[in-house]
């Protein structure tokens, strides 16, 4: 009497009881989830790539003069009437390089088109920008403006999120942090219950970093 599909796969479930199923490797829950950059790796290049995977727009200034260049065609490219810049470090770099910017509050809220800020620190692995609350920028030029600027520089780069709190906690002291620190990985991304994707909803449709190289030029 042949077997019917039934008694073949009661027989099957039967064998396949008498062993232990196959368990998965344990996972190893010590190991990061993006690990960090490899000894010896460029930081500014692990940063530039990881910053462009997250949908960031990067700038490589050589000098402060190719920084002006970069960003006079970055103006001109989005046709920027109304660059926010409240730094007075930043103003003072601006004036010398005689771009043009509104440097105070004026019609802020109307013509909010941008803003140029500088920044704490720059995280290799994530590509995320480190800002605060303690910088003429405030809290508002770096949420509000359809545009975040960011001017960093190569020495601002580190390779974690930790060494970059570590950071601003040795700028500051622990008893005087910032009132905000904000982690900023890429552009404002916002997705609704149908899962369709909003950049800008919450802040900045986008963020543009100029990174200036101010690594000592090699000597002979």
């Amino acid at each position: 009497m042949s077997d019917t599909s039934r008694d073949i796969v009661l027989r099957r479930i039967r064998e396949a009881l008498r062993q232990p199923a196959p368990q998965p490797a344990r996972p190893d829950f010590t190991a990061p989830l993006h690990p960090r950059p490899a000894e010896g790796e460029d930081l500014a290049v692990a940063f530039a790539q990881s910053f462009v995977r997250v949908g960031g727009v990067f700038y490589y200034c050589e000098s402060e003069e190719h920084f002006y260049d970069q960003l006079f065609a970055y103006k001109k490219e989005k046709q920027l009437e109304h660059l926010y810049v409240w730094e007075p470090e930043l103003k003072k770099l601006l004036h010398a390089g005689s771009v043009a910017f509104q440097g105070d509050e004026a019609d802020f809220q109307q013509h909010a088109e941008a803003g140029l800020t500088t920044c704490e620190a720059l995280v290799a692995r994530t590509g995320s920008v480190l800002v605060s609350a303690a910088t003429g920028s405030g809290r508002r030029l770096t949420i509000y403006p359809d545009q975040h600027l960011v001017l960093a520089r190569t020495s601002q780069v580190v390779a974690d999120i930790g060494d970059a709190l570590r950071l601003v906690q040795h700028r500051y002291g622990p008893d005087k942090l910032p009132s905000m620190i904000s982690l900023t990985t890429g552009p404002s991304r916002t997705a609704d219950i149908e899962k369709t994707l909003v950049l800008g909803a919450h802040g900045p449709r986008s963020l543009v970093l100029f990174l200036l190289d101010d690594a000592p030029a090699a000597t002979a």
